[in-house]
């Protein structure tokens, strides 16, 4: 019956707010209210079956919750592939898992960036077009966009307002992010190829673009100096140290993000650039944690501390700005 709590605690902290554990239960078991509530205080005990169905559906794994070491990991996978969800449907799941995270008690991301963590985009609205646009139309190749040029006038603003409720609530937790110099090359890389490539429909965008770069790198190292996270063109108000910005220069990192409040852990897997594998298993958890801890050792904190070594990072990305201005000319 341990193991049966367990379960459904689980199941419990994977729901969204505005759904209730036993309607879930109770319509996904085919079982009465009155069943799914004796099942979930441990009156009743369930079956192998609805373990299965139970597991399969809330992609929890059984070998977690017999503490079995199995070498299996059950993940969810949230699939943005040209024949899966949209953009906006990802960017509505993410935005749901922000939701939780942001109501637990205690709660901290760790995330270790091969190229700048998305929601940094959605402060200035023209890098968040630009973003989408590349996504659609170079990664997941919607057909409606095959003869189609960037332009800053057709940005979407639903999505926009739906990636600043996303932002809202990431300056909101506790957030280790690890960068390189690399981690916003490959941001600048894809403007030029862009620019190369003819597919600005005008070559005006490219200077705002650039522009707005240059104020985006700026409000990170000020978030970087402060210690903590906020809107861009608001008072800089936050919790200290809510933000730790550190730097590494040994490894290259692969978007990786864990996730732990004090009701679960949670570790995100990038896949194909966008796709992502979601899993609460515990050892996997704890590995993934484990290197993470021990990435940050070999990795130099610049937030808060060490203006010398923040400085030098920031400055020599604006560098590359401005020397790209120079090049269009």
């Amino acid at each position: 019956m341990e193991t049966q709590k367990y379960l459904f605690q689980q199941i419990k902290e994977s729901l969204p707010n505005h759904l209730s554990l036993v309607d879930e239960i109770s319509e996904l078991l085919k079982i009465s209210y009155d069943s799914a509530y004796r099942r979930i205080r441990g009156e009743k005990a369930i079956t192998i079956d609805e373990m299965q169905t139970l597991c399969k559906h809330f992609g929890i794994s059984a070998d977690s919750l017999f503490n079995i070491k199995s070498g299996n990991v059950v993940f969810k996978d949230i699939n943005i592939e040209h024949d899966g969800i949209s953009i906006k449907d990802w960017l509505i799941s993410i935005s749901d898992d922000l939701k939780k995270i942001l109501s637990s008690k205690e709660k901290k991301i760790i995330y270790a960036a091969k190229d700048p963590p998305f929601f940094h985009y959605f402060q200035f609205p023209e890098l968040a077009a630009f973003r989408i646009f590349l996504w659609e139309k170079t990664l997941l190749q919607l057909p409606q966009y095959e003869d189609k040029k960037f332009s800053l006038k057709n940005y979407n603003e639903e999505i926009q307002k739906i990636g600043e409720k996303i932002l809202a609530k990431y300056i909101k937790i506790p957030t280790i992010e690890i960068w390189n110099e690399d981690t916003f090359n490959i941001t600048f890389k894809q403007i030029e190829y862009y620019w190369i490539s003819g597919l600005f429909e005008n070559k005006d965008d490219i200077y705002i673009l650039c522009d707005k770069l240059y104020l985006w790198i700026q409000h990170i190292r000020k978030q970087a100096e402060y210690g903590f996270k906020y809107l861009y063109g608001t008072d800089p108000k936050g919790v200290e140290n809510s933000f730790q910005f550190y730097e590494n220069e040994v490894v290259l990192n692969d978007n990786t993000i864990l996730v732990r409040t004090n009701k679960i852990v949670v570790t995100y897997i990038t896949y194909n650039v966008l796709s992502l594998l979601i899993t609460t298993n515990p050892f996997f958890c704890n590995r993934i944690e484990h290197y993470l801890r021990g990435l940050l050792r070999k990795s130099i904190l610049i937030s808060s501390v060490n203006a010398k070594e923040r400085n030098r990072f920031f400055n020599k990305l604006l560098e590359k700005i401005e020397h790209f201005k120079k090049t269009i000319d």
